[in-house]
């Protein structure tokens, strides 16, 4: 191994709604109502590493982009947050499609699970897929971490008014079959993923196209008309 060369450990692997990568919110903060687990490897399940973990409200977890692994990277990105239209460079984005494939999010932390001699961390508001590995956990300190007076260029402002969500009478009825304690805060998770609107940047107003969204093993569809998206069906794969 040369000296500008380093390999990392997987501390967990997320357990998470998203099956795959389309529908996942852009940014934790838009994924408030989805809990998410933790559930650490065994060279790292030791109670005593996550001593005090619970003073902390928020956690920084550090992961790998592991859908999005290459052998070449680009220095240029298109955010969607600028249309999918203009090219920016790669470290002045948050893309998936970066040099190391390492991503950063800040969670809310929800407590230690700690049965049958494994650990689990239970978290909310994460934007990972499954099984995503997690090479770090850190607390976040808001003294330090958070600096309000910060400037953010193109990302200055919040995301574009959200998408007002409905339910189709046959979505309704699905979801009320379904077993909540499978599919915990189900309604409010696809309020979340569709009310920031998934679809390709490029897309705005009016679609025609009928979308799909993997939750669990549910196949959400989904059309967007004007200002608000319509859940059309709820169906288990």
């Amino acid at each position: 191994m040369s000296d500008n060369q380093f390999t990392l450990d997987t501390i967990g692997i997320i357990a998470s709604p998203f099956k795959e990568k389309f529908g996942i919110p852009r940014q934790p903060s838009l994924a408030r109502n989805i809990t998410s687990e933790i559930i650490i490897t065994p060279a790292y399940n030791r109670i005593e590493a996550f001593k005090e973990l619970e003073q902390f409200t928020h956690l920084w977890l550090t992961f790998i982009f592991h859908q999005n692994l290459r052998s070449e990277w680009k220095p240029s990105v298109r955010p969607p947050r600028l249309g999918g239209n203009k090219k920016i460079g790669v470290f002045a984005s948050r893309s998936p499609f970066r040099p190391n494939n390492l991503g950063l999010s800040a969670v809310e932390f929800v407590g230690i699970r700690h049965s049958q001699n494994q650990i689990s961390i239970i978290i909310r508001g994460a934007d990972l897929v499954d099984a995503t590995p997690i090479v770090d956990i850190k607390p976040y300190i808001p003294y330090s971490d958070s600096i309000p007076n910060a400037s953010a260029g193109y990302a200055s402002e919040a995301p574009c008014k959200p998408l007002i969500v409905i339910f189709s009478a046959l979505a309704l009825e699905q979801i009320q079959a379904l077993n909540p304690k499978q599919y915990p805060n189900l309604t409010l998770i696809i309020e979340d993923v569709l009310s920031a609107d998934p679809r390709p940047a490029y897309k705005t107003g009016q679609d025609s196209k009928v979308y799909g969204v993997r939750l669990y093993d549910i196949d959400v569809k989904w059309q967007v008309t004007g200002e608000q998206v319509e859940v059309m069906s709820v169906d288990k794969i």
